[in-house]
């Protein structure tokens, strides 16, 4: 009997502790189905704005494209001629839907962040809290300035590199090469160079937060230098049409941007260790 009600008492205490357990697993998972729902509906919302403006952004994007071609055509024979972009049928349309979809969710980012931050910030120290929030800032800021190095100086090369090729059949032989440009291959050759660039801006905030974590250190990486040039240039060749403009570009910006991580890591270390436990 005694043993029996022992048992009885240890499953009751089981028991409660089962739905004393529950209780804040359901209050995460509701927070996180708002938060989700957030998100969602942000993105919903901006993919109708962005789609009613879908033509005006890639007349936007296509200026580099039309300033190539005109200024090839002016030097070649002087006669100025109008750039045309080909798509089959529905091609256009479907462009334009996937351009939303890709604005949408770029000007979305920084609610989406928020969401996440909101979501797991409840679990983090009042000093990691504080130390979060420069990231948050700092990386749609690190983004744009990739989007804009693309926009502003790689495409233009990059197209004026595509020109460059074409040829009349008096100069190439018996054939004319003329550039074909579809909608569709046009907007993915911008939107990859935009992500690659924008993601390998994010190259401080990523090893600034390991270097917070204790991950990394400023010695380990200048002593691992040159095998870091050698990965990024891979990576750059993986990431980027293959031409050798873009290329180059993107490993010198990478590059770059790896000794100003030094320098992050660095001032990050520093703060860490003048930071006590107590500020916890």
């Amino acid at each position: 009997m005694i043993g029996g009600g022992q048992s009885a008492e240890r499953a009751e205490h089981d028991e409660d502790d089962m739905q004393a357990s529950s209780a804040p697993l359901l209050e995460h998972l509701s927070e996180l189905r708002n938060r989700l729902i957030i998100s969602f509906a942000t993105i919903a919302a901006a993919f109708v704005l962005c789609f009613l403006f879908s033509r005006q952004m890639f007349d936007f994007l296509i200026i580099p494209f039309v300033r190539a071609v005109s200024a090839a055509s002016a030097t070649s024979d002087g006669v100025r001629q109008d750039p045309t972009l080909y798509f089959a049928p529905l091609e256009f349309f479907f462009t334009r839907v996937r351009l939303a979809v890709f604005a949408s969710v770029a000007v979305s980012s920084p609610m989406l962040a928020y969401q996440v931050y909101a979501f797991v910030s409840p679990g983090l120290y009042k000093r990691e809290k504080m130390a979060a929030a420069p990231f948050l800032t700092a990386m749609p800021v690190l983004f744009s300035l990739g989007a804009a190095l693309v926009y502003f100086v790689l495409m233009p090369f990059v197209m004026r590199f595509a020109v460059g090729f074409e040829a009349e059949a008096g100069e190439s032989g018996a054939a004319n090469f003329e550039l074909l440009t579809r909608v569709g291959d046009y907007l993915s050759l911008v939107t990859t160079l935009i992500l690659a660039f924008g993601f390998a801006f994010q190259l401080p905030v990523f090893l600034t937060l390991l270097a917070r974590a204790g991950l990394v250190t400023p010695e380990f990486l200048v002593k691992n230098r040159r095998i870091s040039i050698v990965v990024i240039f891979i990576a750059a060749a993986f990431l980027t049409p293959p031409d050798p403009i873009s290329q180059i570009i993107l490993g010198l910006s990478i590059m770059a941007l790896y000794e100003a991580s030094i320098i992050s890591v660095r001032f990050a270390v520093r703060k860490t260790n003048s930071s006590s436990p107590s500020d916890a």
